[in-house]
């Protein structure tokens, strides 16, 4: 729609919550074209690149991307075009330029030409006589079918068409017609028109250019004479034998519609008004209507209403509509003055006028026919040709049939009609008016239409259409806000600003809330009438309404401030938007009620919600989930309204509405709509009504209804895993805030105990259900035990505290439940913060003493689940659970009892902690890391116990606690690397490091390994630093053998930091017992393995032990030749390559005497050929290299 010049095609990818980019388009600001001296430059260097291909297309991309900058503002080339044409036009026209030289020169032309446009450009071309000829004979010598020319002919074809405009009879130009040989030359004029004839058949670009050729050459005073019946004979006869049923047919229909339609567009209608009736039957039988080519449909409307026009006279009609004033000023002064002051029209025919008519041909009425169904088009770009069409030609009819034709455009307002219709009869009305013709008499027919269409919307399948619709209801709001006088549109104000109010704010899409948007601001400006327009521009304008949930949410609330809005507003979401096919839209709606009730609270109470009771109980599915989570937010906000003058809310509600509102649940209980894919929208929806009536404090304590409610969400968290995974999500966070407000307000006595009975069965069927079978119901159940209120849990905390930590735990048959687990955390940290803290309390019900160690085991034995399944690190769910959870104990112990923490719970937890800040996968580093500082940091008082407290705020000093990124892996692991330096710490830390300076991703891998290289430098020199940290790398090892999470990313790491050169000071002394302990540690690793990522690895180690002193050379020797006798080719391959590596790295590990010879087999043999061929190679290298032959074992068979 053109009612914004930064309108944009803005898919509303919008969910709930979602925000969009303010700006959605950049416009240009450029002032002049800068890139002048660089443009000369390609071009005069064409000349000596052509020949290059590499140089020619860097010189062409160049000069498209300098062209294509000033494609929103071609008008700054205009002070150069000519010099440019000049500079490409000595290339093209020299005759010494090879033909790939002159092609390059039209396509710059070309490019030039796109950006500016043609009929700018083509103005500069040079068109005196002596032109004619050379670029005809230029364009005879083209190959109409080369596909890598097609721009010189369609320059060339431009090009003639100018040279066309010649002044003279072109018969001047033959000369002598009779050639040397004695034979007739053809004349110039049938060489043009052969030509003009063979490019409208061509399928490229050159078809286009030859329409514009013919619109200019047949029109010709002395061409039209002699010509312009044989063209359009030739051009009908070709059109009815074409076919558009084949591609071939299709071009050809296209170059004649081309050219029809540009002919009767430029011709004089007294000449082509003999040949217009039959090129009008001649295109009814082509039967264009039924075509699946748009652009035929589109250019047989487009011809239609050129023939049209040529049917009736060029005369402007004398009772157009003409608005009086048109300055933006004066509409404005008259919002402020008052009423607006009528303005004369004449909009009747004076008799003579009258008498001055003359009779429509029989033809226009098959042309208007044929307008009104191409309104009804399934592609757009038809449609809004027709409107353009219906407006050229209403423009021309008496006023009687014009009126006519404007209730033929009404009827296309009919429900019976698809959205086409309905779409194309919004342009067209828009056209209409935009011209003056549509009257204001009609205003009462149409603005009623208008308003219906600004609301369209038709559910089709799982979507909906009608967003053009309401876009183009939109464009007729602008348009007559342009049209009308204000005194016109007077009558109809306040239904279309209310109506325009709601697209705004209301509608789905974000493109008709800008159009809304934009029309409502034109509307303010032009007419100046609409009620408190300008406050409401400065909230609801083009970027704010970009936002759909700011829509419905804020500027709702502040435009139903004003009066004349409120109740259409309320009325639209009741009507049009709780009903909505998309469930995000209903929501919002919804939420937008409760947000506008206290604007009409008694409307609300005595009008809306009685008519939405029956709907709550309706049957369609839609507005029965719309109607009950509107009923829910209407009663809650109407609760917050009476609480503010300390009332129940049932001094709004009436005894009807308060039974109604208990009656939901009943009805659809009895009618089984909970069950199946309707169940997936009414357990949540009914569940936020028993939220909303519990908070609301509605009187129905000890009515048989709680029990109801009770088992909507018992059932709705046992068959959690029985919907649909969208659904899971809803129905288990509705069922659980339901929970904890039903809990509240129901089972809570005066005095605040709560019946043991009722705690005792509730509380114990819900730890019984945290060891379902099923993964969903244990996640309800723990979140529901989480959301209980304080006085449920007291003297159950202990069972409930051991059933979540049951849940949490990992056995062979839940080893997936990693959701479950998950919501258990979270459900353990709820219920620490409901009960409180209490020194000496119970630890049934309170945290204290007695029960911290079991919370804090829970939680730290969580942050070693590293759970894998098909859906990847599903564990890490739980590791994130579990360090937001430690963070809100330890802070809730803190504020109270800091004493429950001891020092070895703190170390614990800050070592997890530093791990996790040390591992690969961002997200839960950066997670891990901001709680390690929130903790380090926390003074409220501070945590007590942190190990080496004062070296970490050196090393995380505070103002570093929030700019540091996490996520960045070049910012976190130069600072968690130096936690290896205290004690506490260094297991952890360097056990994370090794998942992630062995891991995959690049950047990761890079900054933890340079990271902890950095770090060995500084203790490199330091034997007791080195001797603490090999034994920690040993133990992490030991700790980890056949742990393949660890263990193959920690070979890996070890590879790199013996290629670093990190243990030379261990390496330097003989039998250094690190070394042989890590090639202990790496044999036991990979024996038996058939993991071929693990042996490479343990192969790279292997050889990079060589360099150890002593004793070990022969065992790291022994067990490489015993990989080159591998089972797996790849691992002998593999072998024998890093052997030959470190022996060419290590030159004294062997004699020099048999170095020559043993690289020669390592290299020469092949290692992936049978293994007793192998094995014979193998045995040499041992005899050369003084190496044990290995024995081969024979397993003996068992009798």
């Amino acid at each position: 729609m053109a009612l914004n010049d930064m309108e944009s095609d803005v898919c509303d990818r919008e969910d709930e919550g979602s925000t969009e980019p303010d700006v959605i388009a950049e416009g240009n600001i450029l002032e002049t074209f800068s890139e002048s001296q660089e443009t000369r430059s390609l071009i005069c260097s064409l000349k000596n690149v052509y020949e290059d291909l590499t140089a020619l297309e860097v010189t062409t991309q160049k000069f498209l991307v300098i062209m294509d900058k000033y494609q929103e503002q071609p008008h700054l080339l205009d002070p150069h075009l000519e010099w440019m044409l000049n500079l490409l036009l000595e290339i093209v026209r020299d005759k010494k330029s090879p033909p790939a030289l002159a092609h390059l020169g039209f396509k710059f032309l070309y490019i030039i030409s796109k950006v500016r446009g043609n009929k700018c450009f083509l103005r500069l071309f040079p068109h005196e006589v002596a032109d004619v000829q050379p670029v005809l004979d230029l364009l005879c010598l083209q190959d109409p079918k080369g596909y890598e020319t097609w721009e010189t002919r369609y320059m060339l074809l431009l090009w003639l068409s100018m040279t066309c405009l010649i002044p003279f009879d072109l018969s001047r130009l033959d000369g002598n017609i009779t050639a040397q040989s004695g034979q007739a030359r053809v004349p110039i004029m049938d060489r043009i028109l052969t030509v003009a004839k063979s490019y409208l058949t061509v399928s490229d670009k050159a078809r286009d250019a030859a329409a514009v050729l013919v619109s200019k050459f047949v029109i010709r005073p002395d061409v039209k004479q002699k010509r312009l019946a044989d063209f359009l004979d030739w051009n009908l006869s070709t059109l009815s034998q074409a076919s558009y049923q084949t591609m071939e047919g299709t071009v050809v229909v296209d170059g004649m519609l081309q050219s029809l339609a540009q002919l009767f567009k430029h011709g004089k209608r007294d000449d082509f008004l003999p040949y217009a009736p039959t090129v009008l039957q001649c295109l009814d039988n082509c039967k264009l209507s039924e075509s699946n080519q748009t652009i035929l449909r589109k250019l047989g409307v487009k011809l239609v209403q050129r023939l049209g026009l040529t049917f009736l006279k060029p005369k402007v009609a004398k009772w157009r509509y003409q608005r009086g004033s048109r300055s933006l000023a004066a509409n404005l002064s008259i919002s402020t003055q008052g009423q607006p002051h009528a303005v004369e029209q004449n909009t009747e025919l004076t008799d003579k006028e009258e008498e001055e008519g003359y009779d429509i041909p029989e033809e226009m009425e098959h042309v208007i026919e044929q307008l009104l169904v191409g309104l009804k088009d399934k592609d757009t770009i038809v449609r809004w040709s027709a409107a353009k069409g219906i407006g050229r030609v209403t423009g021309r009819l008496p006023k009687d049939l014009a009126d006519d034709v404007v209730g033929s455009v009404l009827d296309c307002f009919s429900f019976k009609e698809t959205d086409n219709a309905w779409h194309g009869g919004c342009l067209a009305l828009a056209e209409l008016g935009r011209r003056g013709l549509l009257l204001p008499s009609r205003l009462p027919d149409v603005v009623p239409v208008i308003l219906k269409a600004l609301t369209y919307d038709e559910k089709r399948g799982a979507c909906s259409v009608g967003s053009n619709v309401r876009d183009a209801a939109c464009y007729v709001c602008w348009a007559f806000a342009r049209a009308y006088d204000p005194l016109e549109l007077q009558p109809f104000v306040t239904p279309i600003a209310c109506a325009l109010v709601i697209a705004a704010v209301f509608d789905r899409d974000v493109n008709c809330r800008r159009a809304a948007s934009a029309a409502f601001q034109e509307n303010v400006g032009r007419q100046g009438t609409f009620p408190h327009g300008i406050d409401i521009l400065t909230t609801a304008d083009y970027f704010t309404v970009g936002n759909r949930t700011n829509c419905f949410l804020n500027i709702s609330v502040y435009i139903a401030s004003f009066p004349e809005y409120t109740q259409p507003m309320i009325d639209h979401l009741v009507s049009m938007k709780i009903n909505h096919w998309d469930s995000v839209i209903r929501e919002q709606a919804t939420k937008a009620l409760h947000n506008l009730t206290p604007k009409a609270p008694e409307y609300m109470a005595a009008t809306v919600l009685p008519k939405l009771l029956p709907l709550a109980v309706g049957v369609d599915l839609h507005t029965r989930h719309g109607a009950i989570l509107a009923c829910a937010e209407i009663t809650h906000a109407l609760y917050k309204l009476a609480l503010e003058t300390n009332r129940p809310v049932t001094d709004f509600l009436k005894e009807a509405s308060i039974e109604g509102l208990k009656g939901i649940h009943e009805k659809l209980f009895s009618k089984q709509q909970y069950r199946g894919f309707g169940g997936e929208l009414m357990r949540p929806a009914v569940c936020s009504l028993i939220e909303k009536m519990s908070l609301s404090k509605m009187p129905y304590k000890n009515d048989p209804i709680i029990g109801g409610w009770q088992w909507l969400i018992d059932d709705s968290l046992k068959s959690i895993h029985l919907f649909s995974s969208a659904a899971k999500q809803k129905i288990k966070e509705a069922a659980v805030s339901a929970l904890a407000a039903l809990c509240s307000e129901y089972y809570q006595s005066a005095e605040g105990a709560v019946d043991p009975t009722i705690q005792d069965e509730l509380v114990s069927r819900y730890i019984v259900q945290l060891q379902s079978t099923e993964e969903m119901t244990r996640c309800g159940y723990a979140l529901a035990l989480g959301a209980l209120p304080q006085f449920m849990l007291c003297g159950k905390l202990q069972q409930v505290l051991e059933g979540l930590r049951k849940t949490t735990s990992i056995s062979v048959k839940d080893v997936s439940f990693a959701e479950a687990r998950r919501d258990a955390l979270k459900a353990t940290a709820q219920v620490c913060a409901t009960v409180g803290v209490s020194l000496g309390g119970s630890p049934d019900s309170v945290v204290c003493e007695q029960n911290v160690p079991q919370i804090y085991s829970t939680l730290l034995e969580c942050m070693r689940d590293y759970t894998t399944d098909s859906r990847g690190d599903v564990g890490s769910w739980v590791r994130e659970a579990a360090i937001t959870s430690l963070m809100k104990v330890t802070f809730l112990l803190v504020q109270s009892h800091p004493e429950l923490i001891s020092p070895d719970i703190c170390s614990r937890m800050l070592c997890c902690l530093a791990q996790q800040s040390a591992e690969k996968i961002d997200r839960y580093r950066a997670h891990a890391g901001s709680v390690f500082l929130q903790i380090l940091h926390f003074n409220n008082p501070a945590v007590p116990h942190i190990p080496h407290r004062e070296e970490l705020l050196r090393v995380f000093p505070s103002s570093e606690a929030e700019t540091l990124n996490w996520n960045a892996p070049s910012q976190a692991f130069p600072h968690i690397t130096q936690l290896l330096g205290m004690p506490a710490y260094q297991y952890h830390t360097l056990l994370g490091l090794s998942v992630s300076v062995g891991g995959l991703t690049e950047s990761t891998v890079r900054f933890s390994a340079q990271s902890l290289f950095d770090y060995l430098k500084t203790i490199q020199q330091d034997a007791t630093a080195m001797n603490n940290f090999g034994c920690t790398l040993l133990q992490i090892f030991r700790d980890n053998v056949r742990n393949d999470r660890v263990s193959i990313p920690l070979l890996k790491m070890i590879d790199q930091m013996l290629a670093n050169g990190c243990f030379d000071i261990f390496a330097k002394e003989e039998n250094h017992q690190f070394g042989m302990d890590l090639l202990a540690l790496c044999k036991e690793e990979i024996r038996k393995s058939k993991d071929i990522q693990k042996l490479r690895s343990s192969i790279a180690v292997f050889c990079g032990l060589i360099q150890f002193q002593g004793d070990i050379r022969k065992k790291v020797l022994l067990q490489l030749l015993l990989l080159l006798c591998h089972p797996f080719p790849v691992i002998r391959k593999t072998t024998a390559s890093q052997v030959y590596e470190m022996l060419l790295i290590y030159d004294d590990v062997i004699d020099l005497a048999v170095m020559e010879e043993v690289m020669t087999m390592l290299s020469d043999t092949n290692w992936e050929a049978e293994l007793t061929t192998v094995r014979t190679q193998r045995n040499q290298l041992c005899e050369l290299l003084g190496v044990q032959k290995p024995t081969l074992v024979v397993k003996s068979s068992v009798q």
